[in-house]
């Protein structure tokens, strides 16, 4: 289906529903919208919020004859502990299926996806990136670096505290943006202009998806347009 994601043109979900694993978790977008659709009777959310494989919807991007970035699992994360090895495979051998398509893949779970990096293909049209909100997962990205991926990225986003140890050299792509949720956490423009000026010294496309929370005032002339809104590749 088409995405409201700034950064990407589709979402596909062979997996849905997901457990908190960190602290960017606690007002999670994916767990709310779950609720309204087994509420509405989807049968996709038969299972709620539960950790639920949908290999019916393996053959998904099929639909989608044109080039277009693909947000694999909006709703889940494809890592999780309860998604069989097996499963993650069949993810991947569907995505090597559709090389017109790029699929962009994000985890929270960077010790599973290195546990599993060997047994992967890592096709070309794979972007693999990880979440880091806050300084102490910022080694989710020296965990992305050891892949072979061949475009990572980072997505701070909720960025909801400094990340001094984030460490963007050797990425493709920096995601940053606040919270939008009800009781949002507000993100302050000194967390966010190290990460832009780290981006811009290394060559990466920084890209600012929003400041999020009505608590943080929006600095329209904070960015340089130069680096605003670019995709790599």
């Amino acid at each position: 289906m088409a995405s409201k994601i700034d950064w990407t043109d589709e979402v596909w979900n062979p997996v849905t529903g997901c457990t908190p694993i960190s602290t960017g978790c606690a007002r999670c977008y994916a767990k709310g919208y779950a609720a309204r659709l087994h509420g509405a009777g989807i049968s996709k959310y038969a299972n709620g919020f539960n950790v639920t494989c949908h290999p019916g919807l393996l053959n998904m991007p099929s639909k989608w004859k044109v080039p277009k970035r693909v947000f694999v699992n909006s709703m889940s994360d494809l890592f999780h502990a309860q998604v069989p090895d097996q499963y993650i495979l069949d993810v991947f051998a569907a995505i090597g299926r559709y090389p017109h398509l790029t699929f962009q893949v994000l985890t929270k779970r960077a010790q599973r996806l290195i546990s599993i990096n060997n047994k992967l293909t890592w096709h070309p049209n794979i972007w693999m990136g990880v979440t880091v909100e806050e300084d102490a997962y910022a080694d989710r990205v020296e965990l992305l670096k050891q892949t072979g991926a061949q475009v990572k990225f980072v997505s701070v986003e909720p960025l909801i505290a400094p990340v001094p140890s984030l460490d963007v050299r050797g990425l493709d792509w920096v995601i940053v943006g606040g919270e939008k949720a009800v009781g949002a956490r507000p993100m302050l423009a000194e967390w966010v202009m190290p990460i832009k000026e780290a981006a811009r010294v290394s060559g990466i496309p920084f890209f600012f998806k929003q400041w999020g929370s009505k608590n943080t005032p929006f600095h329209s002339n904070m960015f340089d347009g130069d680096v605003w809104h670019q995709f790599p590749g």
